[in-house]
């Protein structure tokens, strides 16, 4: 009697409705009207970037980092969805090149281009039924322009649906996590603000395979000519990583739930 029993409860299991999936684009069109009809209103907007990142980092780190961090966040949200990563933003003048692009491989966009490309992804994804839409941006030097769109677009669709930029995801790497690697021992002349100590431990935790671990230590000479700036990514581990990831995935769920609820 017992393993009928059994059987009966795994096909019971089986047949019912989980889907885990929060990446829009792994999802297929009718996947993702079913979700939204179900209350997956909220989408999150990743923005990274693609620049130097010195010797040891490869040009898509944002990107990596940013769609992995999504992901964790809106699972923690819940009824949250994630769009494709972006990954062409503003890096600096291409000629004369100036910031990132001084080394190969950076791409940029003006801030023109890249707010209009933002604003235009927002109503489509509005379009889609969302009426939750949240950017976050892995890169320090356009978060200005991420609240220039969601202000816009937030203007644009008055009570219907709402977006935001949530600058708490950057600033929380600038702020708490540096506390914590404080707290740990490194000093800012280690923690660095450029492909320095925090910025590859976050990358080590996050997406190990873009480190190339044996150049650390050439990373540390020569920053300014590396790419490296302010620090050193010598004693960068995925441990001390993690610690920015807790904070950064807890924030903002936080900050996420509290736009979805009005406060």
């Amino acid at each position: 009697m017992a393993r009928p029993i059994i059987i009966a409860a795994i096909l019971f299991l089986t047949a019912l409705p989980v889907r885990a999936e929060v990446m829009l684009e792994d999802m297929t069109w009718t996947e993702l009207q079913s979700a939204i009809a179900g209350g997956e209103t909220t989408v999150i907007v990743p923005i990274g970037g693609t620049e130097q990142s010195g010797p040891h980092m490869a040009l898509g780190k944002h990107n990596a980092r940013v769609g992995i961090l999504a992901r964790l966040i809106a699972e923690k949200v819940g009824n949250t969805l994630v769009a494709p990563v972006v990954a062409y933003v503003p890096e600096g003048n291409i000629d004369p090149p100036t910031e990132h692009m001084r080394f190969p491989g950076t791409i940029s966009l003006t801030d023109a281009t890249f707010t209009r490309m933002l604003e235009e992804a927002g109503r489509s994804l509005r379009h889609a039924g969302f009426t939750h839409v949240v950017f976050i941006g892995d890169h320090g030097g356009y978060q200005r322009d991420l609240v220039t769109a969601a202000e816009a677009l937030d203007r644009e669709w008055g009570q219907k649906a709402h977006a935001i930029a949530l600058r708490q995801y950057y600033e929380i790497t600038q702020t708490q996590y540096v506390s914590a690697l404080h707290d740990a021992g490194f000093p800012d002349t280690e923690i660095g603000s450029h492909a320095a100590l925090a910025d590859t431990s976050l990358e080590l935790a996050t997406a190990p395979d873009m480190v190339r671990a044996g150049k650390l230590g050439e990373a540390a000479a020569a920053r300014p000519e590396n790419g490296v700036y302010g620090g050193s990514p010598a004693r960068a581990s995925a441990a001390l990583g993690q610690k920015g990831v807790d904070l950064i995935v807890d924030g903002t769920a936080a900050a996420i739930r509290k736009f979805i609820n009005g406060d």
